[in-house]
């Protein structure tokens, strides 16, 4: 059995079964990305939850595997040449997780790249602008007189979906016909920004019907709807 003792993390999270990825998380728009591809490949894992109300990600455990204190990470016992790989940034860790399982990347390198550049429109844009909007809409932003924050940021993620939403025009997902981390990246900050936000009505978002379309095709994979809950939160 692989042995992880030497990586700090495993002592406030230990590590049941070490032969598996260990997923460090939180069921937040970036955290269930990698619950979700974890689902879709099958790869074997152990999920551990980073509680943000008691400051888990401010612990040194956690730091010790990711300095930049934001979920998700993973450790793999079964990385590079056989050697564990501690690995932190959700879109790292998507294109780590899809090359390990020859899975939801295309094998092409143009699509491959392709791939890649939405991932990180993803990570540079979408993730970003509607987390900005989120607070700015449902968190303390809210209570700010100026509501100049909150426009821009309205105006924003409504050019980021019209974005998507030409992309998606005459296409099942972002890469056309097939499924791949582009779309396991975007759909969960999608999904949030009309639900747990409840900013559809802001944006517009009956406007973006292809949007729509695929959000819906996204959530009605079995694997999304698992890892969407993945790691529970307490009390669930």
């Amino acid at each position: 059995m692989t042995d992880l003792s030497r990586f700090e993390i495993t002592r406030k999270w230990p590590a049941r079964h070490a032969d598996r990825i260990q997923l460090y998380s939180l069921p937040t728009p970036n955290g269930v990305k990698v619950s979700i591809l974890l689902e879709e490949t099958g790869l074997p894992y152990e999920p551990h939850l980073v509680r943000f109300d008691t400051n888990d990600q401010l612990s040194p455990e956690f730091l010790s595997l990711n300095p930049n204190n934001k979920i998700p990470a993973i450790l793999d016992p079964n990385g590079p040449g056989g050697q564990p790989l501690p690995l932190f940034e959700s879109g790292a860790i998507l294109i780590y997780l899809a090359e390990k399982s020859g899975q939801f990347l295309p094998a092409d390198p143009a699509r491959r790249y392709e791939t890649i550049q939405w991932v990180m429109f993803q990570m540079g844009g979408v993730g970003p602008m509607f987390g900005q909007l989120g607070f700015f809409h449902k968190f303390a932003g809210k209570d700010f007189e100026d509501k100049r924050p909150r426009d821009r940021y309205v105006a924003e993620s409504k050019r980021l979906l019209g974005v998507l939403d030409q992309r998606l025009a005459n296409r099942a997902w972002l890469m056309g016909d097939e499924y791949t981390i582009a779309d396991i990246a975007t759909f969960p900050w999608v999904n949030n920004l009309v639900g747990f936000y409840e900013a559809g009505g802001l944006v517009g978002y009956n406007e973006f019907v292809n949007v729509d379309r695929v959000l819906k095709a996204f959530l009605a994979r079995p694997a999304v709807a698992r890892g969407l809950n993945i790691p529970p939160r307490p009390g669930t």
